[in-house]
């Protein structure tokens, strides 16, 4: 994980209770584990299978913070949040949004940034330090 933008943390240590929160995601099994665990700290999930999809969910619902793959079909995650950073609503254009990725290695925290995410989280998902991101985030 890395700290690619400001740190927000928080001294509440129930500060990212009961938030709202998207996980887009196209893997069913790593949505519904991460769903799981965010319903477990008491979050509301919703989830999407794609950026067309998530951005369906972005226009009708306001999110907190979404964690968001970037490999999906339909339209990819890059894709997805330039849409989102070009929203009026700032409340939805500034949203946290957390890439999630198993590749990693192929992007520099520089590069993650560029394209609009607040920080990522690599793949396999250490739900601990999932925790610690919505927690600086939210």
């Amino acid at each position: 994980m890395s700290d690619i933008i400001m740190n927000k943390s928080s001294n509440d240590k129930g500060a990212t209770i009961g938030k709202n929160v998207l996980v887009v995601e196209d893997s069913q099994v790593i949505q519904n584990i991460t769903k799981h665990v965010l319903e477990f700290y008491k979050h509301n999930v919703v989830t999407a299978m794609d950026g067309k999809e998530a951005l369906e969910k972005i226009e009708k619902q306001d999110f907190d913070i979404a964690l968001m793959d970037i490999a999906m079909p339909n339209m990819n995650g890059i894709e997805c949040i330039k849409r989102i950073r070009e929203m009026k609503d700032k409340k939805k254009s500034e949203m946290p949004i957390i890439a999630v990725t198993g590749n990693a290695e192929f992007y520099t925290p520089l590069e993650f940034k560029k394209a609009g995410f607040t920080d990522f989280i690599e793949k396999p998902i250490n739900f601990d330090g999932m925790s610690k991101i919505l927690k600086q985030y939210v």
